[in-house]
């Protein structure tokens, strides 16, 4: 029994089923445990891939991702992955191998320092000195991640400590997630009596919700209250698109109807959201007229970037429970005939600025296919890239849970689509999975189809192709006097073909009488296969809240 059988023996014990990574010199001991472990261990072709798909996996779960790298090159590829995680609040254990103990600090090969590197990226790094460590840093380590506001614990694991004699070190324990404290009697007091003042509330609700395990709670006050909602990118899914207090997403990318709400409120409710710039625009005029009530579990956001009225701080579906039949009640007072004035009109609007898809012309409407993918499977996971794509998927899929959409928000981070799918299928092989992707981010990390290929993911692709990058495009178009520089993708290869040399299913479509059988023919594929969608180079998302802007000044 050395240090990394041990290790494998605890990752058991934590109830990890799946690990993402690839082996190198100075990991090589855990490598040579993982023989005969029930560990599943998922070889990707690049660390990254590795990052994204743990990432990818403990979006789809809630549960704690685990990916593993080698010391130096291999540790440096995992910090995208680990970066993406600590920005959007993702539970996530990152076990990288170092040089042994004595050859620290020598420049041995192979050594870089993870543990400095990674400091600002994570919740929590640990350096290992000796294996009589590894007890109390893999409990904490597992604690930490999933504790609170969740995020990446790192784990630099030395070779020396892998090997070493482990034998009198007993069976690993795990340490319980510390408990959300609940929220103080006063503030809940304080926000009921504020939202009972109110004529034209707005609840905006974020990524919050579901780390907060506030799903249910927050439906329970969205279906009592009926207060117009909005949701952040990372709230989607929170209400059901068809729920009629649902105004859809906010912010840069936002609905109209969403936006004009937020900006005509009286009293913002924020739950688990925390005024991030995408969601915001203008800052110093965001929603100049509301008040705010602020829950969060992480009272570091509270206050943050905007004042606060009421700060409830602490478990978040507690206090939306608590805050459901008071504020219910409250709702038929004094305002009640203006807020039923509000609420019609913030319907209204909803109805009146619905998206449309009759785009003319014969090419191929990306909001169209993917509003018709999204019918044809409901029950998908979708994983995203970054870019024009990703803002359609958020605008036009009808999400009913967070969990269901899986997408770099704070980070943005291009490459994230494919290994993110691979994680969330690995989670569960009988899931729909799709992937939706660009020319330009697909490219990122294109070598993951080998590892769709090995394991035959039934990941199914959705890669948009508008031979540019979009968003860049958009933005030179818009704010640089087309001035185009580098955008430039024309000379993208034949993906269909990149795919199946991958050993990968692939077919192409470039009109748009021809998507509703690509579609049906994609996903009734056996296994991974991929849709190659060809799109006008000038296609724009709209709306679009330019730079400077507050969210009601939309193109």
């Amino acid at each position: 029994m050395n240090g990394a059988r041990w290790l494998v023996q605890a990752l058991e014990a934590e109830g990890v089923d799946t690990i993402f990574g690839y082996p190198g010199g100075a990991i090589m001991p855990f490598y040579d445990a993982l023989h005969g472990a029930s560990l599943k261990h998922v070889l990707v072709r690049h660390e990254q891939g590795a990052a994204f798909a743990a990432n990818g996996f403990a979006r789809a779960s809630g549960r704690t991702g685990v990916c593993v790298a080698t010391s130096g090159p291999g540790a440096s590829n995992l910090i995208t992955g680990i970066a993406d995680a600590m920005l959007d609040s993702v539970p996530m254990v990152v076990i990288t191998g170092q040089v042994a103990t004595p050859l620290m600090g020598t420049d041995a090969f192979q050594e870089l320092d993870v543990f400095g590197m990674t400091l600002p990226i994570v919740k929590h790094s640990f350096l290992l000195r000796s294996v009589d460590e590894l007890p109390n840093v893999v409990a904490e380590a597992f604690r930490i991640a999933r504790s609170g506001r969740p995020g990446p614990v790192l784990i630099d694991l030395p070779k020396d400590v892998q090997i070493g004699d482990a034998g009198h070190l007993g069976a690993h324990v795990p340490s319980q997630a510390d408990t959300m404290p609940a929220c103080a009697d006063h503030a809940l007091h304080e926000a009921a009596a504020l939202i009972s003042q109110a004529e034209r509330p707005v609840v905006y609700g974020g990524g919050g919700i579901i780390l907060g395990d506030a799903l249910e709670a927050f439906r329970e006050f969205a279906d009592l209250t009926q207060i117009p909602t909005v949701l952040t990118l990372r709230g989607l899914g929170a209400l059901p698109p068809t729920h009629p207090a649902n105004l859809g997403m906010l912010g840069m990318h936002g609905t109209r109807a969403a936006n004009l709400a937020v900006q005509e409120s009286d009293l913002l409710i924020v739950v688990g959201a925390r005024f991030d710039d995408r969601a915001t625009g203008k800052l110093a005029e965001f929603a100049p007229h509301a008040r705010i009530v602020h829950l969060d579990g992480d009272g570091c956001e509270i206050g943050k970037l905007r004042d606060t009225d009421v700060s409830v701080c602490g478990d978040v579906a507690a206090s939306l429970s608590r805050l459901a039949a008071p504020c219910a009640a409250q709702m038929q007072g004094r305002h009640g005939a203006a807020r039923t004035a509000w609420r019609e009109l913030c319907a209204q609007r909803r109805a009146k600025f619905a998206a449309r898809y009759d785009a003319p012309g014969d090419k191929v409407f990306a909001p169209a296919l993917l509003k018709r993918l999204s019918e044809l499977a409901p029950d998908a996971v979708v994983a995203c890239d970054v870019g024009q794509h990703q803002m359609w998927v958020a605008q036009h899929w009808r999400f009913d849970h967070p969990r269901k959409h899986l997408t770099s928000g704070a980070l943005g981070a291009m490459g994230f689509g494919l290994p993110a799918a691979i994680g969330a299928q690995m989670e569960d092989m009988s899931r729909r999975v799709v992937c939706v992707s660009g020319d330009g981010s697909f490219m990122m990390n294109v070598q993951e189809l080998a590892t769709l290929k090995r394991y035959r993911v039934p990941v199914k692709i959705i890669l948009l192709d508008n031979s540019a990058l979009g968003m860049v495009r958009q933005w030179q178009e818009l704010f640089f006097e087309r001035r185009y520089s580098e955008i430039d993708l024309s000379d993208n290869p034949d993906f269909a073909e990149v795919a199946r040399a991958f050993g990968i299913q692939a077919l192409s479509v470039d009109k748009a009488a021809d998507v509703e059988a690509a579609l049906a023919a994609l996903l009734a594929a056996d296994g991974p296969a991929l849709l190659h969608v060809a799109i006008d180079t000038a296609a724009n998302v709209w709306p679009l809240v330019p730079p400077n802007h507050n969210n009601a000044q939309m193109l």
